[in-house]
């Protein structure tokens, strides 16, 4: 799969009107939902948004001259079939989108890099119709065959360096063969996955009232996905211990809430999140704890000699508070799970508390460290071999890579260090939440 698949062989009433005119109307729908994806940066949304555009320069010419004698092919599925595997719920933290990995004389396509479950991975999608999925190509043909393109595609991972994924992911949205199937499986140790469990079904209201699968839908039905694992040396894998798996994280407004128990079934690692120091700060700053109307009532003249040239921000915090309480989307993604900090963090936190914070903004910080896990500075290798830059520097290297090695997502404000992140190409858990400051109040 070192190529995007090649179109799909047209339907049989491909060419008329409105077979035309419901593919571009999909079209349409496409660019509006990669336009306003949360799920992607505004520059990973370029290459699909140009290839979806493409589509429907096409599509609109042929609708000109319906009674074309040439057959129509259309990339509609494949690109249809990549906006819906990149809004399954289990992948997150992408990276690229349609990206080519290596030299320019070497490389691979790729059509998602991200991270699915937890893994940094690479994803390649296939809408090709399962009968022209050949296992070993024809000699001397254009299509290699299926091994030939899954070995390049675990050759090219392997040398990927920093951006060397954990897992390949291999979508076949039409389907696999059975016979191909099995090759798959044996060949190659690959584990089939429930990956078709998670993809969103769309149902249409009928005339009746009664609720039918749209043709999408049924589409959903058939995917296909395969995971391969990428072997090579394996960090030193982090756990939790007896004395750390009692700690239960409970965070709310005010820090009232009762607990979130964890379900004795759920994998400890799966139910970690990493904070780093402006998500700290924010746990337990006066504005996302009752102070901002106090802020926003308080006299500006009074305001502006307390926060000086930070006034603005500060202000701008409070109005941003009052219409969306901040605690309110972060507990929500906190539900359940277990809390960590690296040391690096816990430092700077306690330094910025200590001369920033107010007398509440500090008792605060005392309760929230008893219910967070400390843990070392301990930072995946691969986080570390990013080139440090201005944004990128070490500090935050050593706090999201420490993160990165317990496979949790960071939770930040730093929204302009992930983007730097991930246009490298890397695939990292994080969770960008609002920034709030210390009022000092």
């Amino acid at each position: 799969m070192t190529t995007p698949p090649s179109p799909s062989p047209p339907s049989p009433h491909a060419d008329d009107r409105t077979s035309l005119n419901l593919s571009i109307s999909e079209c349409h729908k496409l660019q509006e939902l990669i336009r306003n994806s949360s799920k992607l940066f505004p520059d990973f949304r370029a290459p699909l948004v140009r290839q979806i555009q493409a589509e429907l320069d096409h599509l609109s010419r042929r609708l000109q001259s319906p009674h074309s004698d040439s057959p129509l092919c259309s990339n509609l599925g494949y690109l249809s079939a990549v906006c819906h595997v990149i809004h399954h719920p289990s992948i997150q933290s992408v990276s690229g989108v349609s990206k080519h990995v290596g030299s320019k004389t070497e490389s691979i396509h790729v059509d998602i890099m991200c991270s699915f479950r937890r893994d940094p991975s690479w994803v390649f999608v296939s809408d090709r119709n399962p009968s022209y999925v050949s296992w070993v190509g024809s000699p001397g043909g254009k299509d290699k065959g299926l091994r030939d393109r899954v070995e390049t595609a675990i050759a090219a991972a392997n040398e990927a360096g920093s951006l060397r994924p954990n897992k390949l992911l291999f979508v076949f949205a039409r389907g696999l063969e059975e016979e191909v199937r099995n090759k798959f499986l044996h060949e190659f140790g690959a584990v089939e996955s429930d990956f078709a469990d998670g993809l969103e079904v769309v149902f249409d209201e009928m005339d009746d009232e009664w609720i039918g699968i749209s043709d999408d839908s049924k589409r959903l039905l058939d995917y296909k996905a395969f995971e391969v694992r990428i072997s090579g040396d394996a960090e030193e894998n982090v756990t939790i211990d007896d004395t750390m798996a009692q700690v239960e994280l409970d965070l709310g407004f005010g820090f009232d809430l009762p607990s979130s128990k964890m379900s004795p079934g759920n994998d400890v690692l799966g139910n970690v999140i990493n904070f780093d120091t402006t998500a700290l700060i924010a746990m337990v700053s006066g504005i996302s704890n009752g102070d901002a109307k106090q802020l926003l009532e308080a006299p500006p003249e009074k305001m502006r000699e307390k926060y000086k040239s930070n006034y603005e921000f500060v202000i701008g915090q409070a109005k941003s508070e009052l219409e969306q309480p901040m605690l309110e989307e972060v507990n929500t993604i906190l539900a359940g799970k277990k809390g960590i900090t690296c040391q690096s963090a816990l430092e700077e936190f306690k330094e910025l508390v200590s001369k920033c914070g107010g007398p509440a903004e500090k008792d605060r910080s005392s309760k929230l460290l008893k219910k967070l896990i400390v843990v070392p500075d301990n930072p995946s290798q691969r986080v570390m071999n990013l080139q440090t830059t201005g944004k990128v520097d070490t500090k935050n290297k050593i706090i999201f890579g420490t993160g990165d090695r317990w496979h949790a997502p960071t939770l930040t404000a730093k929204k302009n260090i992930v983007r730097a992140i991930a246009q490298t190409g890397m695939s990292l858990l994080t969770v960008v939440h609002r920034p709030r400051a210390l009022t000092g109040l």
